[in-house]
């Protein structure tokens, strides 16, 4: 039994890597199973089964039933005797978990007569497996067991990876079928390249167009039908549209609807999992293959003609339409290009119909060039009743062959739901841009004098565990871990051996050998496992993000507000007593309140604190920092008004002041790389210290002239050369004066230095402007040490 021949591998061609498309074995099927969740897969005699765990110390529990309604662990060659107790708490409390019970229903197998086994039972490593064989037919039922993680606590249920190999390969389910219908579908069709489906849809009702094999365009078009028997056509207009929205394409969110030439909505978007479409909306059409030679070529514009002929829908030469997974693009010189679709398989939009409409939709038979990856493949179309309830998503992977995750809710959600609808999203969660009553400006005062609090949730939280912890984590990031005491925190960078950044973020150490990374993405994250397995440290590094959300409490009265509503025992700090950057572990109200872990932390150049808990205890924390808080001028803050406060205080930002071409230094943050009292080797140290030996960048302040606000990426000039580029920018409010942050040229970063930010081409607009220090505001940076 060979079995690391199971797990999927990236495909590859002709030197062309694409690890949007995993490739599994024949044979083989992939069945994720969620932490604190499970699975039921149908097994049939002789089929292996493999059981991988990704992150490491997760327990899993089995479960085999006969079709007799016989359970024995044997019947897969496993050991039993076990009560499930983890799966049958999974079954109620996982959503996942409603699937199992169906299963078991259909079948009916008694749970309560199960003979469970444990797989991992004495701890595992991430990647490690494990692996059976199926002695007869029957029903598996795996468990990812565990129970919610406490905030101070630190482990947490994480995903495994079921893997069956069919001893008859016909049996196995092809890799890229479509997958379940998000519910009972009111039609379901397959349409094959080259064919067109034009179909009815009430208003309220959803449709799913969804991408079977990845790398396909899928054209889509509606009309309203009451405008159709006024004998008026009027359909999607795409220049309308993204006039209304501001953008190419609407996106779910308030900014989620299609329009007709007459403003009328039609659909709106309500999940997206690929995020990229076509950005000119003009369906394929025959002229485009007669001119590049293929006279007669099947067209998706020929296709609608024939199926809105049915419905009396004059013929056109070309259709514009929503061109769903397509991938057009604009180069420097405006010309029109294209490469293959984002969308991987399985990928999908769903929208709801906004009036009753005819619609249209399409599988491109495009085989020319890149526009369906040159393969032509099928997309699967559903209609959905207007009774279900679809949560507003866009899709999220870790990384490019991860598995898809819907956009989430945190803890605190429904919290600023209460005082906001403007919810976007931010690395697979919805946080809120503004309050409805307050909006970006006053929510950025409040902060300045009096308190505010924001979720901060969707900061990545991995807790690093085990006897190599701390030189793990000595080993990965830029600071001297081994002078971090327990309860202390400490700000840093991590980095690539080129010294290019992979994130900054905090570490929080909650024991000798306990440690608690929190950064703003998940590659940070998978680093340090990565690092772990390769060096074969004893070391775990384990996600615990879904299982802490966090809300930040900052601004002058914060101390004021928590004091009242958090308790600590003697032997933690006390609120008022909780020194910058330290953590201390409480309860709310009292010893029999909810748990909760403070830092004295923030992203907002003010005192301020945040309080994690487990999502469960969100709202009673909410509500009680919110009693206490509300009668101080407490407020809730967005996004917009955070980007104000952080480019004032001079904090960087993934993706804005660093990349992973940016070291530290560039990035500002010099600060957190001591070379000098940090003797031990870390990653990327060769590199930063060739990198400080002859500096290229700065990070630096711009005070700019004129009141207009540069735009992150606009480039930054001393005459015609350009020496930099604005990282980030904004009219300050409490300085009246627009300010920056820019990456320059060392050889222009000097404070007074004057220079020019180009707007249009660079040359036809400039905004005077010149170097100062930063941060603008405290730069003391007395308040947030509450110095007032």
């Amino acid at each position: 039994m060979n079995v690391m021949s199971v797990f999927e591998t990236p495909f590859e061609r002709s030197g062309v890597v694409t690890p949007g498309l995993p490739v599994l074995p024949p044979g083989v099927e992939r069945h994720p199973v969620p932490g604190g969740g499970s699975r039921a897969v149908e097994i049939y005699r002789g089929d292996e089964i493999t059981i991988q765990d990704r992150e490491g110390l997760q327990p899993v529990e089995m479960v085999f039933f006969a079709p007799d309604g016989r359970s024995d662990a044997a019947m897969i060659g496993a050991k039993g005797g076990r009560d499930p107790k983890g799966l049958k708490a999974a079954l109620i409390r996982d959503p996942s978990g409603r699937r199992v019970v169906r299963a078991l229903e259909v079948a009916g197998f008694d749970l309560g007569k199960a003979d469970g086994s444990l797989v991992f039972a004495e701890g595992s490593r991430a990647g490690d497996f494990a692996a059976f064989i199926a002695g007869q037919d029957g029903l598996l039922i795996v468990c990812a067991a565990g129970e919610p993680m406490e905030p101070h606590a630190q482990w947490a249920p994480t995903e495994v990876v079921l893997y069956v190999r069919r001893a008859n390969p016909a049996l196995a389910k092809a890799g890229n079928q479509p997958p379940d219908p998000l519910a009972d579908p009111l039609r379901d069709d397959n349409i094959r390249p080259g064919q067109a489906v034009a179909y009815e849809v009430k208003a309220g009702q959803y449709i799913q167009i969804l991408d079977v094999q990845g790398r396909e365009c899928s054209d889509f078009q509606a009309f309203s039908l009451r405008a159709l028997d006024k004998g008026l056509e009027r359909e999607i207009d795409p220049t309308t549209t993204r006039s209304l929205m501001g953008s190419l394409y609407p996106m779910p969110g308030l900014h989620a609807k299609y329009f007709s030439v007459d403003h009328e909505p039609l659909i709106e978007i309500v999940q997206d999992t690929v995020g990229r479409h076509d950005t000119f909306g003009l369906s394929c059409t025959a002229r485009y293959y007669e001119d590049l030679g293929y006279p007669g070529h099947i067209n998706c514009s020929d296709n609608i003609n024939v199926e809105l002929a049915k419905w009396g829908i004059r013929p056109r030469g070309g259709w514009p339409a929503i061109n769903y997974f397509f991938n057009t693009l604009l180069d420097d010189t405006h010309a029109i290009g294209m490469d293959d679709p984002w969308s991987r398989p399985g990928d999908y939009v769903l929208v709801r119909a906004l009036t009753d409409l005819l619609c249209v939709s399409t599988a491109c038979p495009c085989d020319i060039d890149p526009a369906n990856g040159w393969n032509p493949t099928d997309i699967q179309l559903r209609v959905y009743d207007k009774n279900e309830d679809f949560k507003r998503s866009i899709g999220w992977r870790k990384t490019p062959g991860a598995d898809l995750e819907e956009t989430k809710k945190t803890g605190f959600h429904d919290c600023f739901a209460r005082h906001t609808r403007n919810f976007v999203e931010y690395n697979g969660y919805w946080l809120a841009a503004d309050m409805t009553n307050h909006g970006a400006i006053a929510e950025y005062w409040a902060a300045r004098e009096k308190a505010v609090v924001m979720d901060l949730s969707p900061l990545r939280k991995y807790e690093v565990t085990g006897p190599d912890a701390e030189a793990l984590m000595q080993l990965c990031v830029t600071r001297d871990i081994k002078k971090l005491p327990v309860g202390g925190i400490v700000y840093t960078a991590m980095c690539y051996p080129h010294g290019g950044m992979i994130d900054d973020g905090t570490v929080f150490r909650l024991g000798d050998t306990n440690f608690r990374w929190i950064g703003g993405n998940d590659q940070s994250g998978l680093w340090l496992r990565k690092q772990a397995q390769e060096r074969q440290m004893n070391a775990w590094v384990r996600t615990s993000t879904d299982h802490h959300c966090n809300i930040a409490v900052q601004g002058p009265l914060s101390r004021d507000i928590l004091k009242e509503v958090i308790w600590t025992p003697p032997a933690q700090a006390s609120v008022e007593e909780l020194g910058w950057f330290r953590l201390t572990i409480g309860r709310l109200h009292g010893f029999d309140g909810p748990a909760v872990v403070v830092s004295r932390t923030g992203y907002s150049g003010e005192l301020g604190y945040e309080v994690f808990c487990h999502p469960k205890d969100a709202e009673a924390v909410f509500d009680a920092v919110w009693k206490v808080g509300e009668p101080m001028g407490m407020v809730p803050l967005g996004l917009k008004a955070l980007d104000m406060l952080r480019i004032e205080a001079g904090l960087i930002f993934a993706g804005s002041e660093f990349d992973d071409e940016t070291d530290p230094m560039e990035a500002g943050i010099g600060f957190a790389v001591p070379l000098k009292s940090k003797t031990d080797d870390f990653i990327g140290r060769e590199a930063l210290e060739a990198r400080k030996a002859s500096p290229q960048k700065r990070l630096v302040g711009l005070e700019v002239l004129g009141g207009i606000v540069p735009t992150a990426g606009d480039c930054v000039h001393v005459g015609k050369p350009q020496i930099g580029v604005v990282t980030s920018a904004v009219k300050s409010p409490v300085l009246g004066k627009v300010i920056a942050l820019a990456r320059l040229s060392v050889t222009h970063a000097e404070i007074g230095t004057e220079v020019e930010v180009g707007r249009l081409d660079g040359d036809q607009k400039r905004l005077k402007a010149r170097v100062v220090p930063f941060p603008h505001f405290d730069p003391t940076k007395e308040r947030v040490k509450g110095n007032y």
